[in-house]
């Protein structure tokens, strides 16, 4: 999402090269959607892949939107848009099929059960192989699962939104075999330590409107920041790779996706590979976070009310 809009000013080149070089660490997993500019991350996107052979990735984007005039955003998961979606996904990507469709909000008022029936239409169709959700209750997650397999859930999750720990939405996802991918995993880059006041974030940062990274809230929620610091250090790591160390050690089934349009971040993300976590680390991070509360709803009110329907 970074490369195309959301964060700051943006650099085509730096993000190719960032692409480039994810592939070369071994990665495979790129995540984008309609709504990312929108659809100029697409375009990013699939100018990279005319150059990659395409069984070497994973290509997953997200659909859920009517956008209007001036990117104004209404939730459509309607059929209609469902199927709408798709062709225009496939066609900015350059690409014959998606690996991985996810509704990108929840509709509330569409069933899931309409949005999933067209989604597996598509899968008929050969031009999707998986499905997925974002953002979904437990309630939402069975109905879905009932029409066709749900292949994975994308929510937030990090150490500073671990909601889907007691909230039943990662128990339902282990019950019926759906694997869980945490977007914004370093909690928008607040857990690495580099954003200590707002005037840190570039004018144009969508950062500045979220609750959480207001002035006074941002000054609360440092305390967070500092007990990763400090954690990480104690393992001989960066901040970030603790972080999404700690993510990656919460289950196999858990396949964090750190967004970043920088080199050197992407390298210092990769990095979380070689760090071992052990129960006694965890069990101390666990008892480091419990008594720090954290200030800010995850977004404003009218975004939040498309979380968890």
């Amino acid at each position: 999402m970074g490369m195309s809009f959301a964060y700051g000013p943006t650099d085509e080149a730096e993000s190719l090269r960032v692409l480039g070089r994810y592939l070369e660490l071994g990665g495979n997993f790129l995540d984008t959607a309609e709504i990312y500019g929108p659809y100029t991350n697409e375009e990013l996107l699939g100018r990279f892949l005319r150059d990659v052979p395409r069984d070497s990735v994973v290509v997953a984007t997200k659909f859920g939107f009517r956008i209007g005039e001036n990117s104004i955003r209404t939730a459509d998961s309607s059929p209609a848009n469902v199927r709408r979606a798709c062709d225009a996904s496939l066609g900015r990507l350059g690409i014959e099929v998606i690996d991985l469709f996810y509704q990108h909000r929840v509709d509330p008022n569409v069933p899931i059960e309409d949005t999933v029936g067209a989604l597996s239409e598509l899968v008929t169709a050969g031009k999707v192989r998986a499905l997925g959700l974002s953002e979904a209750s437990p309630e939402t997650l069975r109905r879905a699962a009932k029409v066709h397999p749900i292949a994975a859930l994308q929510s937030e999750y990090s150490l500073w939104s671990r909601e889907v720990m007691t909230n039943g939405v990662l128990t339902t996802c282990r019950e019926l075999g759906i694997s869980f991918v945490p977007y914004s995993p370093l909690g928008r880059g607040f857990l690495t330590g580099t954003i200590q006041k707002v005037a840190d974030l570039d004018p144009t940062d969508w950062r500045r409107t979220n609750p959480r990274f207001a002035e006074d809230a941002l000054q609360n929620n440092l305390k967070l920041a500092e007990a990763v610091k400090e954690l990480a250090a104690k393992k001989g790591c960066t901040p970030a790779q603790f972080a999404l160390a700690w993510l990656l050690a919460q289950g196999n089934d858990v396949i964090p996706i750190p967004g970043t349009k920088r080199v050197r971040y992407l390298e210092d993300n990769m990095g979380a590979l070689a760090i071992e976590l052990t129960e006694s680390d965890l069990q101390e991070t666990d008892a480091r976070f419990r008594p720090i509360s954290v200030d800010g709803e995850r977004y404003v009110p009218e975004m939040m009310a498309l979380v968890h329907q």
